[in-house]
């Protein structure tokens, strides 16, 4: 917080004394600055210039209220009086300063001011205080812990692979085939027999890095941005996630917890050992929700929903790089063509239709499973969401899970109602929209989760 100035000197005039408020417990008084006893000038060809209030001719100077001189008072000087008044920071019941009369208050000193107590000459100056900065709010702790310094039962299978996983594995099947079929043309036609299939088969043991710990936290550090968690946020964060998974027989430090600098009210499960969670979610909404949460990301574990999804993306990786490319030639292609004449584009798109269409014919279970792909990708996850609700719930957190999806709601419905006030609206998904969604419409899950809501806690 920043120091009141010091007080203001009024400008000295002679045989004034000076007008400032006195402090209380100073030692000396404050200088009294002499009466100057000078005969007044003498102005060539005619009588000095008369004074109000002097006799007639004396030429006397002007006489300042207080100042002994012929004439008695003279005029005030025209200025702010300040009879009694007290300046910022002058009084501070109770408060010692150095150079202060025992048992009596004294203003702060500021060394090296102008107009600084000389009291305090050759004191060093003191550094402003650091600003302020308030700590974030909490949210409340209403989370009813019941294995708090009990003995926690350990399940027998800490992970799984439920049928969720499975169909994400199997979906991503023919993505992983053509992968392959990429990765060992470039490798055998770059780096010869021999070299080339060792790349073939370091290729496809490295979906194994995706259960390596250090591997898994350098991914969610520079891919996904997570971070590790403050010491204040572990405190808040690791009591709660016991609770989770000592209620699910799961080892909490089979995961590693981690934390996104974000104001959305989300989680994460990232392959086989990393949850992380939003700063918003730590800090804004109480523990039996943000248990909630992390419980739901413990259900995508436990389900195998995470690490299935990102081993399938991690060998489908080399097949869409490829189908990337292809079409950016394409549409060179189109666009060189298209320069020349309308004629040369058409024969181009009728070759690379044939060309797809021989690949259909040809290669059938490779190309329609590609083509479905998505659609059956965003069909798991909507069905893996599901799940991890009804994990939550069967933890016992049913009501929390339903009022962190009615926020959701509530917040589509807060951007649709600043919208309309914009006059304008926001575009619903379209079907084709809905069937790439990966997650299902939040009434959906209020719907699935009803029957845990009538159970007693």
């Amino acid at each position: 917080m920043s120091q009141p100035p010091g007080p203001a000197h009024e400008p000295p005039y002679p045989g004034t004394p000076y007008p400032g408020p006195s402090y209380p417990g100073a030692a000396t008084p404050p200088p009294e600055y002499p009466v100057t006893s000078a005969p007044p000038p003498q102005y060539p060809g005619g009588p000095a210039p008369q004074y109000p209030g002097t006799g007639t001719g004396t030429g006397h100077p002007p006489h300042y209220p207080g100042a002994p001189g012929p004439g008695g008072p003279g005029p005030q000087y025209p200025g702010p009086q300040y009879p009694g008044a007290q300046y910022p920071g002058a009084q501070y019941p109770g408060a010692q300063y150095p150079g202060a009369a025992a048992g009596s208050p004294a203003p702060p000193q500021y060394p090296g001011a102008p107009g600084a107590d000389p009291r305090f000459a050759g004191q060093p100056p003191q550094p402003a205080p650091a600003p302020f900065v308030p700590r974030p709010t909490v949210a409340p702790d209403d989370l009813h812990y019941r294995h708090q310094g009990s003995r926690v039962h350990v399940a027998g299978h800490q992970r799984g692979a439920d049928a969720t996983a499975i169909g994400q594995l199997a979906t991503q099947i023919p993505g992983a085939l053509v992968s392959l079929a990429v990765v060992s043309a470039l490798a055998l036609g770059l780096f010869g027999s021999v070299v080339g299939w060792l790349v073939v088969v370091a290729w496809v043991a490295s979906g194994a890095l995706v259960f390596h710990r250090p591997t898994e936290l350098r991914f969610a550090r520079h891919a996904l941005r997570l971070r590790t968690p403050l010491a204040e946020e572990r405190a808040r964060l690791e009591p709660i996630w016991r609770e989770v998974t000592a209620r699910a027989g799961i080892e909490a430090n089979t995961y590693e917890l981690m934390v996104e600098n974000s104001d959305d009210l989300n989680a994460v499960a990232v392959a086989g050992h990393v949850v992380g969670v939003t700063t918003y979610s730590l800090n804004r909404i109480p523990s039996s929700n943000l248990a909630a949460v992390l419980a739901h990301e413990l259900g995508h574990h436990t389900g195998g929903h995470a690490w299935a999804g990102l081993l399938g993306y991690w060998y489908s990786l080399p097949g869409r790089l490829a189908w990337a490319f292809t079409r950016g030639m394409a549409r060179i292609a189109l666009a060189v063509a298209g320069v020349f004449s309308a004629a040369a584009t058409g024969l181009l798109i009728l070759f690379m239709g044939m060309f797809v269409l021989a690949g259909f014919l040809v290669a059938w279970y490779i190309t329609i499973p590609l083509v479905v792909a998505p659609y059956l990708l965003a069909w798991a996850g909507r069905l893996g969401e599901l799940r991890a609700d009804q994990q939550a719930a069967a933890l016992g957190f049913a009501p929390e899970m339903a009022e962190v999806l009615h926020h959701f709601q509530a917040e589509e419905n807060a951007a649709k109602a600043a919208a309309a006030g914009q006059g304008k609206k926001l575009q619903e998904p379209t079907g084709l929209a809905r069937l790439l969604s990966t997650h299902p419409d939040n009434y959906t899950r209020l719907r699935a989760l009803e029957p845990y809501l009538q159970l007693p806690r």
